[in-house]
Formats: structure tokens, sequence, C-alpha cells
């Protein structure tokens, strides 16, 4: 016979056990789970169902569970088929015929030796659960599961407590009740504190994502940069982490690791909040709050005035002078000549506001001829026809960008690293701003803001390099030039590590898992997708 007080002793080993378990457990399916199992085991109870508070106010059916007709429902499995039961009729009057309902009303447990003896409950239900299952549900011990300020969250129901030795029914002990309602009081609060978790999580990541969109809306090409490159870098995490051969296949993160690169990912770019839209937005080289070549095309039609007024004076000092009509057609062709050159300069002079990949010395000069012409001004006063600062834009070799303006530019990752550097990050989210402040570092040291080499980036802070980069060169709505296909984008990559700029080992793994194509397939336009010769990609090496 065993000894009620080392019993008891084991019973309340247990419930601590139970405890130290509900709190370790993070993923909110399995803690519920937990919850319910471990209340049968100590009361020895062959079936139980958990129900959680809706947020409309019903009691909705989470688990079910059945040993010894092998039932599960709900979880981890699959969903429980029964509509939540309502605390109170369309009257507002309390639902005291459902056994769980007056639990939850009630705040008190509700211990029914015999559901079939029992009158003041409804039990229907339960009788047909068991005219088609052959089962027999005795004993009932339902118990409100209520958190540490006093709110209902749920109700614990235990159906069939069974004695060990025999094996029949009985009913739910003093014990039982009291082991369970401690169980309860546990449960409710561990849950209301995920909960708490996992709402402040919620938030967390909702204001991330705020921010990123806010970025993305503050300009209209790079809406969606801050969205999209945390997709890719994900894509990327998952295939290193998937790999089993080359220098990865030991790389692994764990759901903690990744959620703080997902972080960084969404963050990288926080910076941009800093920067002037005029820079940021700059698709041409004279725009800043507009685009100056507006007016340069105005000082084109000044000059085209005045070179045929002074045309027009001439030939009636021709008239005048009795010259001769040859002269005068001479004089004319003259004109349209010199309105031709004006033409042509001026469409020169907006090819060259467009921006592109390089400017050719003849460019160049011819830039600096243009600038030289003279016009009359406003203050009829002669002006070159561009300003040195104009020139200066227009001689942009590459991009749109002058070398104080990129500097702005480059001056986001900076700012980024200062802003996330400030935030009391808990230690699972503590390298963040490393990771976000590397996409734009270079593996040979040659990359901004802090020259770092690949040797003293962590793989996370490569993976993130990689993917600002693809998104960049597959973005449909950058200024300064059009949306890349797959494969042109991918060359482009490759080169860059053959030059050392990226990661070659993270190249590998997004070539050979198709990250790229993953992501293509979701997120680009059709026309973007054409076909990859691995062959053609520079440096790629198979794993």
């Amino acid at each position: 016979m065993d000894n009620p007080q080392k019993n008891f002793s084991r019973l309340l080993r247990q419930l601590n056990e139970i405890g130290i378990a509900l709190s370790a457990e993070k993923d909110r399916d399995r803690l519920l789970e937990l919850i319910l199992i471990r209340a049968m085991d100590i009361t020895c109870a062959d079936g139980g169902t958990l129900y959680m508070m809706t947020d409309d106010g019903r009691l909705g059916f989470e688990i079910m569970h059945t040993r010894s007709l092998n039932i599960y429902k709900g979880g981890s499995g699959e969903a429980v088929p029964f509509y939540p039961i309502a605390l109170y009729d369309e009257a507002g009057q309390p639902n005291n015929h459902m056994v769980a309902a007056r639990a939850a009303i009630s705040g008190q447990t509700v211990n029914i030796p015999d559901a079939y003896a029992n009158g003041e409950f409804d039990f229907s239900g339960t009788r047909n659960f068991d005219n088609k299952t052959g089962y027999r549900s005795t004993s009932f011990l339902t118990t409100p599961m209520t958190n540490h300020e006093s709110d209902i969250i749920g109700v614990l129901q235990l159906i069939n407590a069974t004695e060990a030795e025999s094996g029949r029914i009985v009913p739910f002990s003093a014990l039982d009740q009291q082991l369970v309602e401690s169980l309860a009081s546990q449960a409710a609060v561990t849950i209301t504190t995920k909960n708490l978790i996992n709402d402040q999580k919620n938030l967390f990541d909702s204001l991330i994502q705020l921010i990123a969109s806010a970025i993305d809306e503050k300009s209209p090409y790079t809406a969606g940069h801050c969205r999209r490159v945390p997709v890719i870098t994900n894509l990327l995490a998952v295939a290193a982490s998937r790999v089993d051969k080359g220098p990865l296949k030991d790389f692994t993160m764990s759901h903690e690791e990744r959620y703080e690169l997902d972080v960084a990912a969404w963050l990288h770019d926080c910076g941009k909040i800093t920067t002037p839209e005029f820079v940021m937005d700059k698709s041409t080289k004279l725009q800043t709050i507009f685009d100056r070549i507006g007016l340069v095309d105005l000082r084109f039609e000044i000059l085209k005035r005045d070179t045929v007024l002074q045309a027009l004076r001439s030939q009636l000092s021709a008239r005048d002078a009795s010259l001769d009509i040859d002269r005068l057609l001479q004089e004319d062709a003259l004109l349209q000549g010199e309105l031709t050159r004006l033409d042509q300069e001026r469409e020169a002079l907006r090819q060259y506001n467009i921006g592109g990949e390089s400017l050719a010395a003849a460019d160049l000069r011819r830039i600096e001829e243009i600038a030289a012409r003279v016009w009359q001004n406003p203050d009829n006063r002669s002006a070159p026809l561009l300003s040195d600062e104009e020139a200066r834009n227009l001689k942009i070799e590459r991009g749109t960008l002058t070398p104080e303006e990129r500097q702005i530019i480059n001056n986001h990752v900076s700012v980024s690293i200062k802003m996330l550097e400030s935030l009391p990050y808990p230690k699972y989210l503590a390298r963040v701003p490393e990771y976000a402040g590397g996409h734009h570092e270079k593996m040979d040291g040659s990359g901004y803001p802090n020259k770092l080499t690949r040797e003293q980036m962590s793989i996370p802070a490569r993976m993130m390099a990689i993917a600002d980069i693809f998104e960049a060169l597959t973005a449909p709505d950058r200024p300064y030039k059009k949306a890349m296909s797959l494969s042109e984008s991918l060359r482009i990559m490759g080169q860059m590590k053959v030059d050392n700029h990226i990661d070659g080992d993270l190249f590998d793994v997004f070539m050979h898992e198709r990250v790229y194509l993953a992501y293509a397939t979701e997120y680009l336009r059709a026309e973007q997708i054409d076909d990859v010769s691995l062959d053609d990609i520079p440096g790629y090496a198979p794993l």
C-alpha cells in the first residue's frame, strides 16, 4: 500500500516539474498540449478537453484527447470540429446548463462523479459521442483557468479518472481537484505571460515593418526595397543552413538567430529616414526639387530667338544696302544651320542628363563646349549657357549623383548603424546593428562605411550584402536604370564574386540552391525571368 505522505510528495514534485516544463515551452500549441496531457497524467484521466476564451467571449475547443479511443484533435494536430460554447445567450442570460460555461462564468471548479446521474447540466452532446463510439463519459472535473488579473482565459476539463490498480472509472478526488486547480493557475499565468510576450513581439515586428514601409514610401523609386530584402535574406539563410556539402555544410542558424537576421534585414536602411528626398530620388543629373533640364531648354529657346532676331536685323540691313539675293540666301542658310546646331546641342544635353553607365572623353569635351555658349539672361547680361554646378552635374560619368551626393547616400549606412546601436536590445537581438550595417561592405575591404573585409564580417552580415545587391539589380523601380533580367543580374553578381566584392561561398549557395529563382517567381516581372545558364555565370563553382 502506498504511503500517503510519500505519494503526496511525489505529486507535488510532479506539479513542480510541470511548472518548470510549462515555463520552458515557447510554442503555443505545444504549451496547450502539455497542459492537458500533464493534467491527465497527474489525475490518471482517460480523456480531456482544453478550451480557450475567444476574442468574442466564447469558449473555443483547442484540444481534445481520449487515450482509450486514440482520439487526438487540436493543438498541432487536426482541428477540433466543434463550434465554440457561448457563455451567455442573446438575452444576456448565463449559459449555466453547459458545465464548461458554468465553470468559466462562476470561476469555480465543477466536479461531477457521474454525468449520467447528473440532472443539472446538459450532457446530450456527450451522450451522442458515447453512442457513436461505445465510450462512457462518466466522471468530469472542469476547472477554470484564471490569470494574475483574475480574468478567465480558458477551461481545463478532464474526463474519467481511472483507478491505477483495477482500471475502473472513479470520481475525481479532492486531491485531484486541488492538483488540477493548482496546475490550471500555473498554466493560466504561463499562457498569459506567453501571450504578452507574443503581443509585444508582434508589436515590435509591426513597428519594424512600419518603419521600413515609411522608408519605402518616402521615395517612389525604392518602394518595396525594405520589404523585399528580408525575403531574399531569409531564403539565403535557409538555403545556407540546408546545404550538406561545400564550405558552408556545417553552417546552421537557429530560429532565434534567423529572427535576429530578419529584424536586421527589415531595418537595414532605417538611416534613409535622414536622407534628403532630392538626393535619394535624383533620377537625372540636373534634378534637385525639380529637373532643371527645363531651365536649360528655356535658355536654348532664348538663344534661338536671339539668333533669329540677329539674322532678321542683318537681312533688313542688307536690303537697305541693296545687297543681292545670293547674300540673303547665304545668311538664311547660316541661320538654319545655327538653329539646327542649337537643337542638336539641346538634345545632347537631354541625353547626358539621363545618366548611364559611362561618358567618353569626347562627351565631356562637348559638354564643356556647350556650357561655354553665351546667352542674355533676364537681367540682359551675358552669361554662360550652363552654370559651373550644372556643367559639373552633366559631366557625372556614371549614374546621376555627384561625389558629394553619393556620400550623402552612402552615409545612410552609418546613420543606420548609429540608430540601431542606440536601441536597448535583448540578448537574442544584440547583433542586429552588425548584420544591418554590413549590407554595403565588400569582401576586399573596399565597401562602406567601415571598409570591412570578409574575415571581419559574420556570415549573416555577408548574406545581407548579397540580398541588397540582388534586390537592387532586379528592382523595377529605380530612377537610374531599367529592371535587369535574371540572367543579367546573376552575371553581374558572378563578376562581383570574381572581384571579391561579395562572399563567394554564399553566392555559390545562392546559385546552387536556386534562391534567385524562388525569389524571382514571386517578385519579378514575367519578362525579367529568362533562362539562366549556370555556365555563363562568372566565378560560379557548383557545390
